[in-house]
């Protein structure tokens, strides 16, 4: 029996304070416009030693549980996709399993590598599912993340932190995946890491760029075949690529996003059987089609200028923030999704908007979320980050979320919110 399998509903989580992203410019003598313009960011999110990839992951869990009234015990698998764990043995999962008091008759675990972790979680989730092998059951998949680089250095504008919760199930009211036309591409490359004990990554900034962009084209492709095999789309009057109502990519920065969409375009117009564009530059020109881009791309982008780098969450962010704002104009027709992890891994894959899509949109509230943050001064900013990482201040979390209270005898303990 052939199974409806995708995402049902999400919750985000991101941390209390945030900085604007103008007054982190002038305070090192930048001109505004290299950062707002040349990377696309608006905000970044500012996260403190209480505010890890666990307690931002329960957060949004919990949420998710809270907003969309969730049964528990419907849940039989719980993934955790993250590049920011708290330790090289106990998985994040394990924690927010028992923060919010999960069955334990459950499947639990953490899935890393780099940015694509939280996507190899949701496949490993909808296939699951749609092996029949879930019984019934559905998943919860997190991808938590802080993207932490430094003061004062090259990557300083594009940090961020955040989590993103999905529950996956055979009722996809948000995204019903079209499961077995996925793409994959992957290599053996040394792009970006982050050495055992580090909490900074380590980036080769313009080659890992290249290497998004040779796995993009990798996965499209693989993805476009198999869509092609199955009359999802075609070649004709129009390229397969603009057949898909909306694309939404990774996003270390939102105008990587421009940059990848012009390269999936560029996939396109070299392998059309009868181009539009005879030479390589007719055909590099067209790529950098600025009417594609604000048409298939630009409305995903909200959140992530809001809240910056989430690393795993990136993709599901900007899923987050496309139905945000187009849910219900965007009901029935089909979407291309991203994903690329460093490293490096890339999968292209795509679904179709569902029907109930605007109403579980509205649940989630995301405007409430983002209107409960402080904006921080870049004095502030720059305390925060020269914090001890294993020493949380003693803040009280709002109600319905997470905090990391101490570390004691290697143990993390963590605290609730209560109820106002």
């Amino acid at each position: 029996m052939k199974r409806h399998v995708g995402i049902e509903a999400l919750a985000i989580a991101v941390p209390r304070r945030y900085v604007d992203i103008e007054d982190l410019a002038r305070a090192r003598g930048v001109d505004p416009a290299k950062y707002t313009a040349g990377l696309g960011a608006r905000e970044m999110a500012v996260a403190d030693p209480g505010e890890d990839s666990v307690s931002l992951a329960a957060t949004a869990a919990a949420r998710l549980l809270r907003t969309h009234q969730v049964d528990p015990a419907r849940i039989g698998m719980l993934v955790v996709g993250t590049e920011t764990g708290v330790d090289h043995s106990k998985p994040v999962a394990s924690h927010v399993q028992g923060l919010l008091k999960l069955p334990r008759t459950m499947r639990v675990y953490d899935t890393q590598h780099a940015c694509y972790g939280g996507t190899a979680g949701l496949m490993a989730a909808s296939e699951w599912i749609a092996s029949g092998a879930a019984a019934g059951r559905s998943a919860i998949v997190v991808c938590s993340d802080i993207a932490r680089y430094g003061l004062n250095t090259a990557g300083e504008p594009t940090q961020g932190a955040g989590a993103v919760a999905l529950l996956v199930s055979e009722q996809p009211d948000l995204l019903a995946l079209d499961v077995g036309l996925n793409g994959s591409c992957s290599m053996d490359v040394y792009d970006f890491w982050r050495p055992l004990g580090r909490r900074e990554a380590v980036v080769d900034g313009h080659y890992s760029i290249q290497c998004y962009l040779d796995a993009l084209s990798g996965a499209y492709r693989a993805w476009r075949q198999n869509a092609l095999t199955r009359e999802v789309v075609r070649w004709g009057s129009t390229l397969p690529g603009d057949q898909l109502a909306r694309i939404l990519y990774h996003v270390p920065f939102c105008k990587m996003a421009r940059k990848a969409h012009t390269q999936l375009r560029l996939c396109d117009l070299e392998d059309a059987p009868n181009s539009p564009a005879a030479t390589p530059e007719a055909r590099e020109e067209l790529a950098k089609s600025a009417a594609s881009y604000e048409a298939q791309v630009a409305s995903s982008l909200t959140l992530n200028a809001r809240i910056g780098n989430v690393y795993t969450a990136s993709l599901y962010l900007a899923l987050a923030g496309l139905l945000h704002k187009e849910s219900a104009a965007l009901s029935g027709q089909r979407i291309g999704l991203l994903s690329y992890g460093s490293g490096c891994a890339s999968e292209f894959f795509s679904g179709v908007v569902g029907e109930k899509a605007a109403w579980r949109m509205a649940q989630a509230d995301m405007e409430a979320v983002l209107a409960g943050r402080e904006r921080v001064s870049v004095q502030e900013y720059e305390r925060i980050m020269n914090l001890p990482y294993d020493a949380p201040e003693a803040l009280a979390p709002a109600a319905g979320t997470f905090r990391l209270a101490e570390i004691r005898d290697h143990k993390r303990r963590y605290v609730e919110g209560a109820a106002s």
